[in-house]
């Protein structure tokens, strides 16, 4: 798995991509749903970089899983919590929450690849230094 500096738009974007394929696919949806959150902009990408991104993070996991297509749900924990460490902003977590809760939400179901991403990711994120809570009790 590719490396990107801490905090870095790739960095932040790679996540988006973990989320877009936690069930092992993505739906047009989904696809939509980036374009109109302007997710790249938001992460500070033209949009190109973005779907290089993710192309990136597919071809990744297929190496990691000898050419077998699993999806990032299948990423060992190890790997995932490496991917999450690259993103220590708390700004920035509450804006890749955000942005992959819309996506896997976009096409109306949630896989359990998905929810479990989704979980993975916000449970991480309170155990790393840089989380904090706010005072409702959200992750920010």
């Amino acid at each position: 798995m590719r490396t990107y500096p801490s905090n870095s738009p790739q960095a932040a974007a790679r996540l988006l991509a973990m989320a877009l394929v936690a069930d092992g696919n993505y739906a047009l949806s989904e696809i939509k749903a980036l374009d109109r959150l302007d997710a790249a902009r938001q992460l500070g990408l033209p949009p190109q970089d973005l779907k290089a991104v993710i192309e990136a993070f597919c071809e990744d996991l297929l190496l990691g899983a000898h050419g077998e297509w699993l999806g990032s749900s299948q990423l060992d924990a190890t790997t995932r919590q490496a991917l999450l460490a690259e993103v220590t902003d708390p700004q920035l977590r509450t804006k890749i929450v955000a942005l992959c809760e819309a996506v896997v939400a976009a096409d109306g179901h949630l896989a359990d690849g998905e929810t479990a991403m989704l979980d993975s990711l916000t449970h991480a994120w309170r155990q790393m230094p840089g989380s904090h809570r706010n005072t409702e009790g959200a992750l920010s």
